[in-house]
C-alpha cells in the first residue's frame, strides 16, 4: 500500500512538472540567420523558461512576404532579419507591433531600435575597409569619400548593389550627406572598381589577397569568421588583410544590425516578448559576441577579444530606421550610376 501511495505521489509530481513545461508553451520564430550559435542561445532560453523555440529559416524578403500572405492566420511570433532596412520594410507593411518593455529599452540603445519600439537591434557590425597589408599603407585611408580618389582607380572590390548591406550603406550616406552627395560617391566607387561586382563579402577579401584589387568594402563579422575558420585558406586570406574603420574624423563608420520584431498577429505574445528580452540580455549578448564575431548592442556587454583588438571606433549616429526610409533612393542611385 505504501509503495502504491509513493508511486501515485511520484506520478502527480511528474505530471505537475510536465504540465508546467507544457504550460510554458512555445514561440515561433521566422529568421534569416543560419548560425549554430543562435540555436544554442535558443536552447539556453528553453532551459531557463521551458518555452520551446520553433525556428523557421529563410530569406528575409521571402519571410516578410510569407508573413504578409499568412495575415491573421500566421503562427509566427517573431521576425529576425540581418538588416534594419528589412525590419523597416516589414514595419511599414503593418506586419509588426509595438512592444512595451523596460528591459528592451534599457538593453538596446535608442538609435538601434525603432522609435515606436516595433523592432530592436540584437547584434551589430561595421561596414569597413579591408586592405592588402603588403600593398596599402593604412595612413592612405581616411573616409568613405576618399575611396573615390583617383589613386584607387581599378583597385576597389565590392559586392553587387542588389546586396542589402550595400543598399543600407548608401542609404546611411543619403541620410547624412544628401542624395546628390551619395550619387557622386556611388559613381566614384563604380569608376574605381577593380572588376564587376560579384561574390559575397568573403569573396572580396579573397580577391584582395589574390591581387585583383587592393581594398574591399565588407562587414566586420565576416573577417572575424575568416580569421577563425576551419579552412586554412580562409585564415591565410584574412591574415593577409588589414581592417580600417572609415570616416572617424567625420560622421563615423556605417553600422547595421540583425534585429527582431514582434509579429502583428503573434499567437504567443507573452512568450515572444520573453525571448526578445532574453536575446538582449548580457548572457545572450555575450554568446552572440563571442561565437559569431558581432558587436553586442547591449552597452553592458564587451565585444569579443578579437573585436576589442581592432580598437574602438566612432559609429554613425543616425537612427537605423533611416536605412529603410532611404532604401528606394539608394537602389535608384545604384541603377543610375551603373553599380551592377
Amino acid at each position: 500500500m505504501k509503495k502504491l501511495l509513493v508511486m501515485i505521489m511520484l506520478g502527480v509530481m511528474v505530471g505537475s512538472f510536465t504540465g508546467g513545461i507544457l504550460a510554458a508553451g512555445e514561440v515561433n520564430l521566422y529568421t534569416n540567420r543560419h548560425y549554430d550559435a543562435d540555436q544554442k542561445i535558443y536552447e539556453q532560453f528553453t532551459a531557463k523558461t521551458g518555452i520551446k523555440v520553433n525556428v523557421l529559416k529563410g530569406d528575409s524578403d521571402e519571410l516578410i512576404e510569407r508573413l504578409a500572405r499568412e495575415g491573421e492566420s500566421s503562427k509566427a511570433d517573431l521576425l529576425i532579419t540581418a538588416d534594419a532596412g528589412r525590419l523597416h520594410r516589414a514595419m511599414v507593411r503593418g506586419l509588426l507591433q509595438s512592444v512595451n518593455s523596460d528591459i528592451l529599452t534599457k538593453n538596446v540603445p535608442v538609435n538601434l531600435r525603432d522609435q515606436d519600439n516595433k523592432w530592436f537591434g540584437l547584434t551589430m557590425r561595421g561596414r569597413v575597409i579591408v586592405y592588402a597589408k603588403d600593398r596599402v599603407n593604412p595612413e592612405e585611408l581616411s573616409s568613405y569619400q576618399s575611396l573615390t580618389d583617383a589613386k584607387w582607380q581599378d583597385k576597389i572590390l565590392v559586392r553587387s548593389s542588389s546586396n542589402i548591406y550595400n543598399q543600407s550603406l548608401l542609404a546611411s550616406l543619403i541620410s547624412i550627406y544628401g542624395e546628390e552627395w551619395a550619387k557622386n560617391w556611388a559613381a566614384g566607387i563604380v569608376k574605381n572598381m577593380a572588376r564587376r561586382p560579384k561574390g559575397n563579402d568573403r569573396a572580396q577579401a579573397t580577391a584582395v589577397a589574390a591581387g585583383i584589387g587592393d581594398i574591399a568594402i565588407m562587414n566586420t563579422y565576416y573577417l572575424g569568421k575568416m580569421l577563425n575558420s576551419d579552412n586554412p585558406a580562409e585564415v591565410e586570406v584574412a591574415e593577409s588583410v588589414g581592417i580600417y574603420f572609415p570616416s572617424q574624423a567625420e560622421a563615423g563608420t556605417h553600422i547595421n544590425i540583425s534585429g527582431i520584431g514582434l509579429s502583428k498577429y503573434s499567437p504567443n505574445k507573452a512568450n515572444a516578448i520573453k525571448l526578445m528580452e532574453y536575446l538582449s540580455s548580457a548572457e545572450a549578448q555575450s554568446s552572440f559576441a563571442n561565437a559569431n564575431y558581432e558587436y553586442p548592442v547591449n552597452p553592458e556587454v564587451e565585444p569579443s577579444p578579437l573585436l576589442k583588438s581592432w580598437g574602438e571606433f566612432k559609429t554613425q549616429q543616425i537612427n537605423l530606421t533611416e536605412l529603410g526610409i532611404y532604401n528606394e533612393q539608394a537602389v535608384r542611385i545604384f541603377n543610375k550610376v551603373g553599380w551592377q
